[in-house]
């Protein structure tokens, strides 16, 4: 995977990462959501044979968003729509229909909007760190 492309798949699941679990409370989320992606078994389970309960563990987690990531973008591709972090964070919150059909409820759109200004500043700091 070239360099730039790992790098904004980094700023990205990171920034997803700040939103969703920022302390890594260990509770399940109102849905049933675990981990510092706050993965839904279903989601989970597209992934990987591991447990859900292993989604606690970040270097599972780290590997199953790794794949989440990059199978949202691949499908964002193939229905015309740029794999951005936006349009990643979009069906990362919204869900893969929902951002392709355009039918995403308000609030996902704020969620990627949020991503996406974490995502840029993230970006930035890595970017400033690199000239030092």
């Amino acid at each position: 995977m070239p360099g730039s492309r790992a790098a904004s798949r980094w700023v990205t699941l990171e920034a997803i990462h700040q939103i969703e679990n920022p302390r890594n409370l260990t509770r399940p989320g109102l849905f049933g959501e675990l981990g510092p992606y706050q993965f839904r078994a279903v989601t989970w389970a597209r992934h990987t044979h591991r447990p859900f309960a292993d989604a606690l563990d970040r270097r599972w987690a780290d590997m199953v968003a790794v794949l989440h990531y990059d199978w949202l973008c691949e499908r964002l591709a193939e229905n015309g729509l740029e794999p951005s972090v936006y349009n990643v964070a979009l069906a990362w919150n919204a869900g893969l229909s929902a951002a392709v059909r355009g039918r995403a409820p308000q609030c996902s759109h704020e969620y990627a909007a949020r991503v996406g200004n974490i995502a840029a500043l993230l970006h930035e700091r890595t970017a400033r760190l690199a000239r030092q």
